[in-house]
């Protein structure tokens, strides 16, 4: 299913467009030397590539390969992922047995290298996603980009999160990222899309630092 995105927001994404390429491209080159050393603490740990691909669905549903700093030993299924995500979406988790989970995060995760977890506490891996801002397939702040099977069990409601270009950050993560419920985090992102302002995404990427301190992935 592709979503059409209504005309009258054009020059609001062009806007948008702006401000990720004013802002990406600086950052992108001074952010060069912590690309080379996690590159090689990467391959120093585990076999296998620097970084990792997979597909997401961005604006109107349309799919994109989303980069990544890779955190898992190499050819790693999704078999987990899929259980405990599916179940999410669906409305059919048993919320108790989740909870300890912290959103839709797999908690000891045995596919995790040990500079995967030190990546993912950090957020670290998250920075080549600077590379889809400048591509025009993501923005810097944005609902978060979901993975394909996530996409597919989506209820009606949930497709207005596509309704602007998906980010390397959100308003969800800056109002309680893991700590909020999977349908809290929908509903913030859908939020977002119906309030959108570029004193929003000021706002958003301020308070981005900060949230990834206090809210970052557990070990």
């Amino acid at each position: 299913m592709v979503l059409v995105v209504p005309e009258l927001r054009a020059s609001r994404l062009r806007v948008k467009r702006w401000m990720d390429l004013a802002i990406g491209v600086p950052l992108l080159i001074v952010l060069a030397p912590v690309f080379a050393l996690v590159a090689v603490l990467i391959r120093w740990d585990s076999p296998g590539p620097v970084f990792f691909r997979q597909t997401r669905i961005g604006l109107g549903g349309k799919p994109f390969a989303m980069w990544k700093f890779r955190t898992m030993v190499r050819d790693a299924p999704d078999a987990l992922h899929r259980a405990l995500v599916l179940p999410l979406v669906r409305g059919t988790a048993d919320l108790n047995a989740t909870a300890p989970q912290r959103f839709y995060k797999l908690a000891g995760d045995p596919r995790i290298t040990r500079v995967g977890r030190w990546l993912r506490r950090t957020s670290l891996d998250e920075l080549p996603q600077l590379l889809n801002v400048l591509s025009g397939e993501m923005s810097l702040v944005g609902p978060r980009p979901p993975v394909t099977y996530e996409y597919d069990a989506y209820d009606t409601w949930q497709f207005e999160r596509l309704g602007m270009p998906q980010g390397m950050t959100g308003l969800w993560q800056v109002s309680g990222r893991n700590r909020l419920s999977y349908r809290r985090m929908n509903e913030i992102d859908i939020e977002y899309v119906r309030r959108w302002s570029l004193w929003l995404d000021l706002k958003i990427l301020v308070k981005t630092p900060r949230a990834v301190i206090v809210d970052g992935e557990p070990a």
